[in-house]
């Protein structure tokens, strides 16, 4: 190996990389952009869903039933309903999520201690949040009855209402959710958004770079100059790495400043660790370049090979656990994955190195095999 020859390459494709300005533009812009616009598009919480009220009691104790809905931060109240023609055009056009709708002589027979139905209408065409609202909607219906039944207790049998509720609710739940207390999305999807990111946009510059050298010819310097195949690829490979670095702190300024994601780990460990899967990303994008031709065809393997899995099997929608077996040996085979562990573990649980170590481990044998296999690839002679 040749320090100066891998210098050499270094910066002749540095300077190739600022003098494209729409190449340097979509080398630094695009990662921030592409985080900014999928943090703020996507979003797994639901809450102030739009709900409307049809109530034929209009009692003070359907009232009483209506603002438990009302003072929830799950649901948004859009009103009063004045008849059951007005349900199902709000909610056709999406005015509303739920109706909740009160029957006649709700609080006649609540007071004679004899039971009632209340139906809520829910929009199920997102079935996720069509089930989260129908939680929300038992829960709040579960509080009310507890409430009701403890108050007529207390009046029929005499005791106090204390009592009555250590009657109704012999085993109280405490739930604690560790690492994201508020179960706040936008804590869990920054930090994955950050491992999509750098799956993306390193293989995708280190696929254009080499293949455009192809398109244009420039390849054939290579070919008869005196330069080897390994200092080709690192020199090719380093400022890609530079950059895709620079973009890995930029993300994570964005992930923490702009989301609010916490970050509890140790900033020397994650870094380290966010190198190491960024020469795995460059890594893909050196095999893709060395398979392909054009840059076309580079843009589109690249797409492929990085996005789909990522999506499906790195654990950022679905855990890892819930796949099908084929869907598991997938995501194992994928350096995606156990980024996903690593930015999970660092942001929201404050783990390091001890815990982190085997993922660590996978990801540099990952780097290295992907460098071993594009440089068996890659040739000095054009194929013929």
């Amino acid at each position: 190996m040749n320090l100066k020859r891998i210098l050499a390459v270094t910066s002749r494709e540095s300077r190739g990389l600022v003098r494209d300005k729409l190449f340097f533009a979509m080398a630094f812009l695009v990662p921030s952009l592409l985080i900014l616009t999928f943090g703020y598009g996507l979003s797994l919480d639901v809450m102030h869903s739009p709900l409307a009220v049809l109530d034929y009691d209009r009692t003070p104790m359907s009232r009483d039933y209506i603002h438990r809905f009302i003072d929830s931060p799950s649901f948004s109240f859009k009103g009063f309903l004045k008849s059951e023609r007005n349900i199902y055009p709000m909610l056709a056009s999406g005015r509303v999520r739920a109706v909740v709708i009160i029957p006649e002589h709700f609080q006649q027979r609540l007071l004679c201690g004899r039971s009632t139905a209340v139906q809520t209408l829910i929009d199920g065409t997102f079935p996720f949040r069509a089930l989260t609202v129908k939680g929300y909607v038992i829960g709040i219906n579960d509080s009310f009855n507890i409430h009701e039944f403890s108050r007529y207790l207390s009046r029929t049998a005499g005791m106090s209402r204390d009592r009555a509720l250590s009657y109704l609710e012999p085993i109280r739940t405490e739930v604690r959710c560790l690492y994201n207390r508020n179960l706040r999305s936008d804590w869990s999807i920054a930090p994955r958004l950050m491992m999509m990111v750098m799956m993306i946009c390193p293989p995708f510059l280190t696929a254009m770079g080499v293949v455009r050298e192809k398109e244009t010819g420039a390849i054939y310097n290579i070919y008869s100059s005196t330069i080897t195949r390994g200092e080709y690829l690192i020199g090719k490979l380093a400022p890609y790495v530079v950059v895709s670095t620079c973009n890995m702190a930029a993300l994570w300024f964005i992930a923490t400043e702009v989301f609010g994601a916490p970050f509890r780990g140790g900033r020397l460990f994650f870094f380290a660790a966010s190198i190491l899967y960024v020469i795995c990303t460059t890594g893909i994008g050196l095999i893709v370049s060395v398979l392909v031709n054009t840059q076309v065809a580079a843009a589109l393997v690249t797409f492929i090979v990085t996005v789909v899995p990522t999506v499906f099997y790195s654990g950022m929608f679905v855990p890892i656990g819930s796949l099908s077996p084929a869907g598991k040996i997938a995501a194992r085979l994928l350096p995606a994955m156990y980024y996903t562990n690593i930015v999970t573990g660092c942001f929201l649980k404050g783990v390091g190195l001890k815990v982190l170590w085997s993922d660590v481990l996978v990801l540099a044998v990952y780097a290295a095999s992907l460098f071993m296999i594009g440089y068996s690839r890659f040739h000095k002679r054009p194929e013929s």
